[in-house]
């Protein structure tokens, strides 16, 4: 049985945000929290909504700069900490003081940081193809290969660079959903889900594009130096919460070498690889997706 989907709902925050979110089940039920990445919104997450309504309150938001949600136009307010006030903020609103939390690339990486500053907040984590920070960081000083998959970073950051994607109606938007050795698109990216998100990328890119902008993660190069001047210290990174990662192998834009070594950063990790998955992982397997949130969910 799945469960109904509601969307259309804001919530104003303290800081001055408003997010829109769906969610299904009952308010008061134990909160599993699911959190987008980029080029996505809430809509990413409709099979885990649909399959964890019934014992759950299950909250899908759109990100700052995301869809319904507000999209402040300057880069600062896409920084780590703001986006991580937001989600805080967002479980308060509801009436939470603990959660789950669920999260796919760059809500993956909001969601390590939350992790890592909040983590009294948090029952379980749950990452899907997002790389820990640190050894993010590591990996974009000195791995070629992560290095190289990680250029289009740079093309992201570069002002206009949201006006062409907009081009052609959105053709390269769509394209960040193909695999790198096929020419066509996905079968669940079929006409229905393509409307839904060229009506969502209607609405604006910016904010979107932002969250490149406003990270020093990312490849060196004239728009930056990258990670390697940040003054970091390690054990700033680590994880207390038990942590469950999901990585689809077949992710061309992030190495599985990115898993190499996380044992050392999270206190209590699971970690689920799936060789013939990619980055999209979600949509790709949601019911095995779903089968693994489940397993790894604490007992009622």
């Amino acid at each position: 049985m799945t469960s109904r989907i509601e969307s259309g709902q804001f919530a104003a925050l303290p800081n001055g945000t408003r997010l829109h979110y769906a969610s299904s089940g009952e308010r008061g039920k134990p909160l599993l929290l699911f959190v987008h990445g980029f080029p996505e919104f809430w809509y990413a997450w409709e099979a885990q909504l649909q399959a964890f309504g019934g014992d759950h309150f299950a909250v899908a938001p759109d990100l700052r700069g995301f869809n319904l949600s507000d999209m402040p136009d300057e880069v600062p307010a896409y920084r780590a900490r703001h986006l991580v006030e937001d989600l805080c903020q967002l479980v308060a609103e509801l009436g939470y003081e603990r959660f789950v939390l669920v999260a796919h690339d760059w809500g993956g990486a909001v969601a390590w940081n939350l992790a890592i500053a909040r983590p009294e907040l948090l029952h379980r984590l749950i990452i899907i193809n997002s790389p820990h920070p640190w050894l993010f960081v590591q990996a974009l000083t000195h791995d070629p290969e992560q290095i190289a998959a990680s250029a289009y970073m740079n093309w992201l950051r570069a002002e206009g660079s949201e006006s062409k994607l907009a081009e052609n109606e959105f053709a390269r938007m769509d394209g960040f959903f193909r695999d790198r050795h096929s020419s066509t698109l996905p079968a669940w990216f079929d006409k229905e889900v393509r409307a839904r998100y060229h009506a969502c990328w209607a609405r604006g890119l910016r904010g979107a594009v932002n969250y490149y902008r406003a990270t020093p993660l990312h490849p060196a190069d004239t728009s930056g130096a990258g990670p390697s001047t940040l003054n970091l210290d390690p054990e700033s990174f680590r994880v207390r919460v038990p942590t469950c990662v999901i990585w689809g192998e077949a992710d061309h834009a992030l190495m599985t070498s990115l898993l190499d070594g996380l044992e050392q950063w999270v206190d209590e990790l699971v970690i689920e690889r799936i060789a013939d998955c990619s980055h999209w992982i979600i949509h790709e397997q949601p019911d095995r997706i779903n089968q693994l949130i489940r397993g790894f969910l604490p007992e009622p």
